[in-house]
């Protein structure tokens, strides 16, 4: 079992990973990591053999919250219509907060570049996720092709998330409207 100063150690590891690849990107090298968490790199590599293993434990460990900041946990048995829009509304808050800079989970695979990269894995569970959800909601409200619904706000959700993270455009309202025009080609009331 592992000691109290390792746990410690590790979540320093996973909070200083989480918030300088978020900021800076996965450029980011191991002395400027360890640095940040003020650990040595010898106990960091006692607890991952890499650094592109503490990337994918912090996503991993940031999904839960992450999700359920989107309301993709709850159990509010609401419309699926409102359940998918809530989505996109709060995708909306969150790019008007400070240091908002996109969808990490997004971010990481766009800058890896590399499918089997340990990060761009756990990115992708998460991001199938959204798209699993989205679908679940589809189904559940109609849609004619929920399978085609899902992908197409999955990418709409991405794209807005990106964008307003380059800090090149304000979602307020364009997200939301953009994903209820989906939902009404797609026949959900």
């Amino acid at each position: 079992m592992p000691s109290t100063d390792k746990a410690s150690t590790r979540d320093r590891l996973l909070d200083a990973a989480a918030e300088l690849f978020y900021r800076e990107g996965v450029s980011i090298g191991v002395e400027a990591l360890c640095r940040t968490a003020g650990v040595s790199k010898r106990s960091m590599y006692q607890l991952f053999d890499s650094k592109d293993e503490v990337f994918a434990a912090s996503l991993k460990r940031r999904a839960p919250a992450y999700e359920e900041q989107l309301a993709l946990r709850t159990a509010d048995p609401g419309p699926p219509r409102a359940r998918i829009l809530y989505v996109f509304e709060r995708l909306e808050e969150l790019a008007e907060t400070v240091g908002y800079r996109g969808c990490p989970f997004l971010a990481a695979q766009v800058e890896l570049k590399n499918p089997g990269h340990p990060a761009s894995i756990v990115a992708e569970e998460v991001k199938r996720h959204l798209t699993d959800a989205f679908r679940a909601e589809a189904e559940r409200g109609g849609a004619r092709d929920p399978a085609l619904l899902a992908r197409q706000l999955t990418l709409v959700f991405d794209g807005a998330s990106a964008r307003a993270g380059a800090k090149v455009e304000s979602l307020r309202g364009l997200a939301v409207h953009t994903a209820a025009a989906l939902l009404d080609a797609a026949g959900m009331e």
